[in-house]
């Protein structure tokens, strides 16, 4: 297989699971619903987000639309990216590959955003329907994020010396995300590991080709 191919059957897989899963929560359990994979640390717990990866939120109908606006975009950007580099020999799988999986967890996350407004109503103490008679819950663009994997690991209170948090109660991992969050995650964190100093070469190679071309 060509690494096109490689980088297009990883895209597939991850935005099938991701959204099999989505589609599997949004008819079956309804908005805060939850039960145990691995005893208490391992939920799966419903929730939906209007906003960015792991739940975190941004404000507003203006800041959902620039948000989904500005994934659009850089899914566009990375796309054109990873078209480079499948067609360089030098490149290594494996990076490419993290892009790959950078590339359809945003695109997942997009198609929630995007359509899951239209073609669901919402999940307000009920099972939401596809394609409900009386419509969606929202616009095009103006759906929410579909979020289950839920990990409490540690849950305690902070110590009574620590300043301004003392006595709180904590938690980790509070977060509650999805597959195509993990798939950046996995990405993100891969290319820094493994791949960061290849960044410094394709850097080296590119103002060695421009002094070329100069002189």
């Amino acid at each position: 297989m060509s690494k096109l191919q490689k980088s297009v059957l990883i895209i597939v897989a991850v935005l099938v699971i991701d959204q099999a899963l989505k589609f599997w929560i949004k008819t079956n359990m309804f908005l805060g619903e939850e039960f145990s994979v691995i005893g208490n640390w391992f939920l799966i717990h419903f929730v939906e987000n209007n906003g960015m990866a792991f739940g975190f939120e941004f404000a507003g109908d203006y800041g959902k639309i620039f948000l989904s606006l500005f994934r659009i975009v850089a899914v566009v950007g990375i796309a054109w990216y990873m078209l480079k580099l499948v067609k360089r020999d030098d490149i290594p799988m494996g990076f490419i590959a993290c892009v790959a999986l950078i590339f359809a967890g945003a695109v997942g996350n997009i198609i929630d955003s995007a359509f899951y407004g239209i073609i669901f109503n919402d999940s307000y103490g009920r099972v939401a329907e596809l394609f409900p008679e009386g419509g969606g819950y929202a616009s095009f663009l103006h759906g929410r994020v579909v979020d289950m994997f839920y990990f409490p690991l540690l849950s305690g209170h902070y110590p009574s010396w620590i300043p301004i948090l003392g006595g709180q109660e904590f938690l980790f991992f509070r977060p509650v995300f999805n597959v195509a969050d993990s798939a950046i995650t996995v990405g993100i964190f891969s290319v820094i590991i493994f791949y960061w100093r290849l960044f410094s070469r394709l850097d080296q190679d590119k103002k060695g080709k421009e002094e070329q071309e100069a002189a």
